[in-house]
Formats: C-alpha cells, structure tokens, sequence
C-alpha cells in the first residue's frame, strides 16, 4: 500500500511536467484562415484545425476545474471574436471613406456616382455621410451632380437645341414663354444683354480655350459671356423649386465661371457638356442651401429628387398612389430609407400663410394648441379664482396675504415659511400658525360651501 501510495506521489511531477507539455501545442495553433466573403457586409468566419495533441500517455478524464477553464477559455474566444468582427466593419468604413477622400483629392473633384459606388453595400448612417461631404467642402473638393440616367434626350442634343433657339433675345423669350415660364421686364433685359454676344464656333472656341490657358484674361471672359445662353437653358428646368429665375441663372453663372477656371481643351471633349456639370451642380447646391428653410445636404436633395421621379413614373403607370414598400422595391432600397427619405422631403409650412379667399385668415387660427386649456375649463377656472378672491376677503388682510404667498395665488410661486416670515418680519413658526389659523376659517361651511361646486 505505502508503495503504492508513494508511486503515485512519484508519478506527480511527470504529469505535471506532462500538462504543461499539452499546453504548449495548443498555444502553438495554426494561424486562423479567413474563408471567402461573398459581401461586404457579411462578417470573415474564422476556419481553425486544431492539431492533434500527441503523447505517449493514456488520456486523463478532465476535472470540473478544468471543464470550467475550457468553458471560460472558449467564452473569452467568442467575445474576441465579436470584437474582432466589430473592429473589423469599422475599420472597412473607415477605409472606405478614406479611400473616397485620397481619390478626391487626386483628382480635385469626385462625382455622387463615385462616392456611392465607393461605399457599396455597406449601410452607412445618413450622418456619417454628410460628415464626409461637409469633409470634402472643408478640404475645398468639389462634389459633382450626376447627370440623370433616365433623361428624354442626349444632353449634348438638348443643349443644342436650346442654344439654337436662343440666337436673340426674341427668340429666347419666345422659346422660354412656350415652356410657359412667366418673363417679366428684369428678365428680358437679361436676355437682351446676353442675346447680343454671338455665339461660338468649335474653331473659336478651341482658340480661347488655348488662350485662356496661356493667361488670357479676355479670352476667359469672352468663353464665359458666349456661353451665358448655356445657363439660362439650364436654370429653366430649375424653375418651381424654390428659387426665382434670375437667382437660378445667377447660381449657374457662378457654375460656368468655375467651368471656365477648370476647363481643360487638350482632353477633346466640348465645353458645353463641361460647363454643364458645374452649372447643374451649382444650381442644385444653391437650391439646397437657399430654397428651404430647414438646410437639406446636397446629396439628399438628389435622391429626394430620384424618389420623387420614380415614384410619379409609377402613379402614371398604375394609376394609384404607390407606397413606399414599391418604390424601395424599384430603387433597390429599404423601405426604412424611401419612409425617411420622403420624412425629409416634406416642406415646412408658416403658421402665418392666408386662408381663403379674401385671406383674412390663417393656418395658425384653424391649429389646436395642445398646452392651452379647454374652453369650458378656462371658464370654470376663471370663476373659481373669483370665488377664492371673494372668500380670501372674509379673512384677515395678514391671514390673506400669507395664503397668497404660501400657495403662490398672486405670482404662481409658492413661498416657504421662511420666506414668508421675513417679508413679515415675524418667525416662521408664528407664519406657521397663521397659516393654520387662516385653513381653519376656510373650512367653516359657510366658506367651504361656495368653493365644493369646483372639487370636481
């Protein structure tokens, strides 16, 4: 037995010195091995093959301890790896926003398209997305509109069109008043005043363009005059949006001047077509910072703008109003998004704005006001006061005072016996006592009588 016993306690080191031999293999894992990821958004899973632990010994059946061990070992591996994945779609946004500003600043200009190309799938919150244009527009990177995908017409055919019925100041107002746009006397004589600049030839165009580049300050302006037609039939698409004609026209004479800055000829394409991207964009800024009373970020007024246009295009085809789970259905989005995005489309209205036809009333009259009271409760209140005056009054003027200022019946705000003591200058406790005294006289039906209608 005491040989056995001391075997035992012999053989203790060696498994001692065995479980650490275990130990170290596990410390030793493969590295993790990340499978494919099908989507962006999707979390890396981790495939690990543990590798066999090899030994001479027969397995050892494991202790509670140590089942309690594995299950905390194995509790701390999730929660890293959660922190991990956690990590991991963070620092994708972080790249993915890095990456739209490296490129935007390489370039000097980075269109819509690009930047929600950029952010792919990943469902970034509306914040963080204006927090990186408000980033770009710090850094003094321009952020480009898109031209519709849908529209009628090639572009360049539209803008050529226009141009050629604009040659004068007649025929701009006559094609302008057939799109049944109002022209009042500020616009003709802009139109006279532009109408009187010809317009260009490719060949004199590609002239001034090389001239600007060399530092012609008339040839710059010379390309921006003869291409004030290009604005005007531009901003007309704009009207009805929230800003005047001529505020429109000066926004995108604003657009073809920055145009005009940046154009570069040696690259082939026409001026126009160009310019046109500035003007848009330039028109549709002023728009968003200008036309509303609460600020829209540039690019939500482009996607209310898209939103609206498919979900017209859908009332047209189906002859009913559409709900926001179809237009999501169509534009590839959430329904969450289209609801927000249409939230924030709506337009605030005045309180002051005139009702009917002699306008003699407004909106702000036909509004109930939640915080005031009923009517039949501001009449009962109204006599309840002068009922209270009237039995206040059978007291004595010290013992009504006090009331008024404890209970806060003159001002609304009650005072403490404190308070009420040193505006008497008498103490608290005596306060206290005329206080009590004053209750007691209210009490006495032929007082309490002609307040009890109002208990209720």
């Amino acid at each position: 037995m005491l040989d056995d016993t001391n075997k035992t306690v012999a053989e203790m080191p060696a498994e001692e010195e065995h479980k650490e031999e275990t130990k170290k293999p596990a410390a030793k894992k493969p590295t993790a091995k990340k499978a494919a990821v099908t989507d962006a958004s999707e979390a890396p899973t981790v495939e690990v093959k543990d590798e066999p632990a090899q030994t001479q010994h027969p397995a050892k059946k494991k202790t509670s301890s140590q089942s309690k061990s594995h299950s905390a070992k194995k509790a701390d591996t999730s929660s890293e790896n959660s922190a991990e994945h956690k990590q991991s779609g963070e620092h994708k946004e972080k790249n993915d926003i890095q990456d739209i500003i490296d490129k935007a600043k390489a370039k000097g200009s980075i269109s819509n398209s690009e930047i929600m190309v950029s952010l792919g799938d990943t469902d970034y919150d509306l914040d963080q997305i204006d927090k990186l244009y408000e980033t770009l527009e710090a850094m003094g990177i321009d952020v480009t509109e898109d031209f519709d995908d849908d529209e009628p017409i090639d572009l360049d055919e539209d803008i050529e069109a226009d141009l050629e019925n604009f040659e004068s100041s007649e025929s701009m107002e006559k094609a302008l008043s057939q799109e049944g746009l109002m022209i009042d006397d500020p616009v003709k004589m802009y139109l006279k005043e532009i109408g009187r600049v010809p317009l260009l030839d490719a060949e004199r165009e590609a002239e001034l363009s090389k001239r600007m580049s060399e530092g012609d300050e008339k040839a710059k302006q010379e390309l921006v005059e003869a291409n004030l037609r290009l604005v005007v039939s531009i901003a007309k698409k704009y009207v009805g949006k929230g800003l005047f004609f001529l505020d429109l026209i000066q926004e995108g004479n604003l657009g073809l001047m920055k145009a005009v800055s940046k154009f570069d000829y040696t690259k082939g394409y026409k001026f126009s077509t160009y310019a046109t991207w500035w003007i848009r964009q330039a028109i549709t800024r002023a728009i968003a910072d200008q036309a509303r009373t609460i600020r829209i970020p540039v690019h939500m007024v482009e996607t209310i703008h898209k939103v609206t246009k498919v979900s017209r295009q859908m009332l047209q085809e189906q002859g009913r109003e559409v709900t926001p789970e179809e237009i999501a259905k169509e534009m590839n989005m959430s329904p969450e998004k289209i609801r927000e995005i249409i939230k924030v489309a709506q337009d605030p209205i005045s309180l002051e704005t005139p009702v009917g036809e002699e306008e003699d009333s407004h909106i702000g009259d036909f509004i109930e006001d939640q915080d005031s009271p009923a009517p039949a409760d501001a009449a009962s209140y109204a006599l309840l006061r002068e009922q209270l005056c009237e039995v206040l009054h059978t007291l004595t003027p010290r013992e009504e005072h006090v009331l008024k200022l404890r209970f806060g019946l003159e001002d609304g705000r009650t005072r403490t016996l404190e308070e009420v003591g040193q505006k008497f200058n008498i103490t608290r406790e005596r306060i206290r006592q005329i206080e009590a005294k004053a209750l007691r006289k209210l009490r006495h039906p032929s007082r309490s009588k002609k307040l009890k209608d109002y208990l209720d």
